[in-house]
Parts: C-alpha cells; sequence; structure tokens
C-alpha cells in the first residue's frame, strides 16, 4: 500500500534526523512570540504583522493536517473543510463580539434594530461554552452530514462534490442578515479575550503559543493514527475499500470517525485564527477556500 509522501520521506531520512529537525522548528516557533515581546528598537524584535502572518499560516496549516487525515489515509477528498475551519471562528467570534458589546447587544444586532439575542447566541458570553461551541459546531455537523454520506456509500468525485455543496450553502446562509451572524461583514471589531486586550503584546504571543501547540498535537494525533491498526485499515480503505470489506471490517465507522475528528481540527484551527486576525466573515467559507487547502 501507497504511504503519504511525509511518511516516506522521514522513514527515509530516519527518526534521529526528522525528530532534530523537528525541535529546531518548534524552537524557532517558540521564539518568534517571546522575541515580539522586545523593544521595537531592538535588533531581534518581531513585529505584531509578522507574528500575525505567521499566526495565519500555522493555523491554515492545521487544516492541511486535518485534510490529510481524511484525504491522506482515507482517501475522501474534501472541498468543504472551509466550512468547518469557518464554523470554529465565528463560534470564537460569538464570544469575541459579546465581550466588545458587554450588557448590550453587539453593534450589527443594534444597526438592525435587533432587540435582544437571538437563542443560539445564549451563553456565548462564557468562554468555556464558545469552546464548546468550537468543537460541537464543526462536529455535530460532520458528524450528521458523515454518516448519511458513508452510510449512502457515496465516495469518489460524488463525496468531494457534495463536501462543496455543503460549503457553499453555508456561505450563502451566513451572508443573509437575519441569520444573525453578521451577515456580509461578519464580525470584527474585537477588544478583550478573558479580560486581556486582544491587541496586547503579551496576548498576541499567548494565542501565537497556543496555535504552535495545536499544530504539535494535530501533528501528534496523526502520527499516533498513522503508527496504529487504526490508520493502517485506513490506508487500505483508501486503496482497496472492497477487500477491506471482505476481510470483515465495516468502512462506515472508520470513515466517519476521522471525518468528524477532521472537521474538529479545523473547527480549533478557526478559533485561533480569529482573534489573531481580528475578523471573520462568510467569505471563510467559500469553495474557494477549501479547494486552495486541497492543492
Amino acid at each position: 500500500m501507497n504511504q503519504p509522501l511525509l511518511v516516506t520521506a522521514t522513514q527515509k531520512a530516519g527518526p534521529g534526523v526528522t525528530i532534530a529537525v523537528g525541535a529546531v522548528i518548534f524552537g524557532l516557533l517558540l521564539a518568534l512570540p517571546l522575541l515580539s515581546l522586545l523593544p521595537p528598537d531592538n535588533t531581534l524584535h518581531v513585529s505584531a504583522y509578522t507574528l500575525t502572518l505567521m499566526g495565519k499560516i500555522l493555523c491554515y496549516a492545521i487544516v492541511a493536517l486535518a485534510l490529510d487525515l481524511v484525504w491522506g489515509y482515507a482517501g475522501l477528498l474534501s472541498l468543504g473543510h472551509g466550512l468547518f475551519f469557518a464554523l470554529g471562528g465565528y463560534a470564537m467570534g460569538m464570544y469575541l463580539m459579546r465581550q466588545a458589546s458587554g450588557d448590550g447587544l453587539p453593534a450589527f444586532m443594534t444597526f438592525l434594530s435587533w432587540t435582544e439575542l437571538p437563542w443560539y447566541w445564549t451563553g456565548t458570553s462564557s468562554f468555556i461554552w464558545a469552546l464548546c461551541l468550537v468543537v460541537l459546531a464543526p462536529g455535530l455537523l460532520a458528524l450528521v452530514f458523515g454518516f448519511f454520506a458513508f452510510r449512502s456509500r457515496i465516495k469518489g468525485v460524488y463525496f468531494s462534490i457534495m463536501t462543496q455543496a455543503l460549503t457553499f450553502a453555508g456561505m450563502l446562509l451566513f451572508f443573509r442578515n437575519e441569520t444573525g451572524f453578521g451577515g456580509n461583514n461578519g464580525f470584527t471589531n474585537f477588544r478583550t479575550i478573558l479580560g486581556f486586550g486582544i491587541t496586547e503584546p503579551g496576548t498576541r504571543a499567548v494565542l501565537f503559543l497556543a496555535t504552535v501547540l495545536l499544530l504539535v498535537a494535530s501533528l501528534y494525533i496523526g502520527w499516533r493514527l498513522a503508527r496504529s491498526k487504526f490508520g493502517r485499515v485506513l490506508t487500505a480503505l483508501r486503496d482497496a475499500e472492497n477487500r477491506l470489506m471482505f476481510c470483515g471490517y465495516d468502512p462506515r465507522g472508520f470513515k466517519l470517525f476521522v471525518w468528524v475528528l477532521s472537521a474538529v481540527l479545523c473547527g480549533l484551527a478557526g478559533a485561533l485564527y480569529v482573534p489573531q486576525v481580528g475578523i471573520i466573515n462568510p467569505s471563510e467559507m467559500s469553495p474557494t477556500n477549501s479547494i486552495e487547502a486541497a492543492v
């Protein structure tokens, strides 16, 4: 059975070289937020722009890892992962908007003459509930979609088209003002997170470190899955699904698990993306973004 290119490269390089390269990269990433705390006139100072740009890249790297789980191992080409990424971002954005508005309504709701929060905004002033939404929103959507898709044995290009249609439908839904998600403008003008100024250097550094840790955790999860029996079953599922079924395995459960896990990782990446970039709008759900992630 064929192995993904990264796995083949690490096997040829050997564990020693792979660990050494990974440790150097990890050390450099950890140094960036610390260097951003230096005075601006220091030669080693890292600007807020550079730190934000690197944070965005790392968030997209997590999306790439999540997509590799479903496409590289399970053979499921998804053209809708941008939807899961955006859902996680919107879940965190709801919390940030509540923090910015205080006891009142978010600014866009006031502009639209709304008098109360929609029911699905209940509890979004709590950071813990926001984290739950970050996981539940993309996870439940992936669970429902995957259950029916895999039960119907939809695969190949048909599965890709359905995921693309799903993210396009989500984008059109979030563009509407009456859905309560800011319409075309989305969420922006964030001020604080957990009581700390969102543009403060220390806050930016912590958010970047959280992104690095999530990336490392995603790599570790992918590595563990690849070396486990579950990972070997996924690879067999990608290369010869019918043979796997003849061996007594039900591929639906394996597909569904890795599909939901991938969606949750995208949601977490989106949740870290929004406070670093400072905006989330329906354009993040554009099918083009999902296609670019696959490419």
